[in-house]
């Protein structure tokens, strides 16, 4: 899916990005209450969400369930772990346009 028309809602409108453009990692946490969905079902997450679009750079945007075609975890049972996998799975798969990130990851 690349035009906007494509997606339930356009990633940089209003319901996107909330009045302000969010990338990547930032759209998949925003959709999270870290009190109240833990533990949180990786096949749940990706049938509620799927569909919305995230911006990955100022030229790509991709679904939430393209995302977790390479996340292995079923559950996560934390905030933490969700970040900590998220990104590693964004890493690995291009889908992680800050520069530098690798100085942040254990190698």
């Amino acid at each position: 899916m690349s035009d906007a028309e494509d997606w339930p809602h356009d990633p940089d409108g209003e319901h996107g990005s909330e009045g302000r453009r969010k990338y990547g990692h930032a759209i998949l946490a925003k959709k999270i209450d870290e009190e109240e969905d833990f533990p949180l079902s990786a096949a749940e997450y990706v049938a509620e969400y799927g569909d919305d679009p995230v911006r990955i750079s100022y030229e790509q945007v991709v679904s939430v369930a393209e995302i977790f075609e390479s996340v292995d975890h079923e559950e996560f049972a934390d905030f933490v772990e969700f970040h900590r996998v998220l990104g590693a799975a964004m890493r690995e798969n291009g889908y992680w346009f800050y520069e530098g990130s690798e100085q942040f990851v254990d190698a």
